[in-house]
Parts: structure tokens; sequence; C-alpha cells
């Protein structure tokens, strides 16, 4: 009967369902040494967590101080800072030179328009004044 409930209590075990209870209950059964044949290959691994549960460490551990986190952190907030405000002054300056290149652009255009525009008024004003000049030499061919 009691290798039964200790058979469902192992397999519950592996399962990983037990309580604390039963797995002191299963501790105790397998390290009395009065262990059911067929349940005997588990025993090993009981007797070992009986003895790894048992064993401690003796030596003492030597603790370094760290170093102060406050004088690190200063001197990061002041990098930080400078690093920003070089930052914000080189694009400062790229800002202004992008705004100024700009502005030139628009400004050739605007003048390549009004050039164009000048351009167009002279070629219609020098057609008038060719059709004016045949116009006079017509005149002149008449007077003459």
């Amino acid at each position: 009967m009691e290798s039964v409930n200790i058979e469902k209590i192992v397999e519950k075990y592996f399962e990983g369902t037990t309580t604390l209870q039963e797995e002191a209950t299963l501790r105790n059964y397998f390290t009395q040494g009065n262990v059911a044949p067929h349940l005997q290959e588990y025993q090993p691994l009981f007797m070992y967590f009986a003895s790894a549960q048992e064993e401690s460490y003796t030596k003492t551990i030597q603790l370094t101080p760290k170093q102060s986190q406050r004088k690190n952190s200063y001197w990061m907030s002041i990098a930080a800072s400078v690093a920003l405000l070089v930052s914000v002054f080189v694009g400062k300056q790229q800002y202004d030179e992008y705004q100024q290149k700009q502005e030139a652009e628009h400004l050739f255009a605007e003048l390549s328009k009004g050039l164009r525009l000048l351009s167009t008024n002279l070629q219609k004003g020098e057609e008038a004044v060719a059709t004016l000049y045949t116009y006079e030499k017509a005149v002149q061919k008449v007077t003459e």
C-alpha cells in the first residue's frame, strides 16, 4: 500500500506538481534504506539531494568596495552637458548655412525668371524693329 502511494508521489514529483510535504515524504522514504525493489532506481537521486542539502561553503568571501558612483555620475553629467552644448552650436551653424543656401537658390530662381522675361520682351522688340526696318526700306524704294 505504501509503495503504491510512493509511486504516485514520484510521478507527481517528476511532473513538478508535488507539495513540500509530499517531497519531504519522498526524501524520508528514500533515505531510510527500506525501499521497494522497483523504486530503487530513484534512491541515488534522492540520496544525492539529501547530501547536497547538507553541503555548505565555509570560505570567506572578500568583497572589494566599489568606487564612488557619485563622482563618476558628476563627471558624466558634465561631459553630457558639454556634448549637448557643442551639438546645439554646430547644429545652429549648419541650420543657418542651410537657410542661406535656400535663400540664395530662391533669389537665383527669381532672377532667372526676371531675365527670361526681359529676354522674351527684347526679342519681341527686336522683331518689331525688324518689321519697322523692312517697312522703312519699302518706303525708301517707293520714294526713290
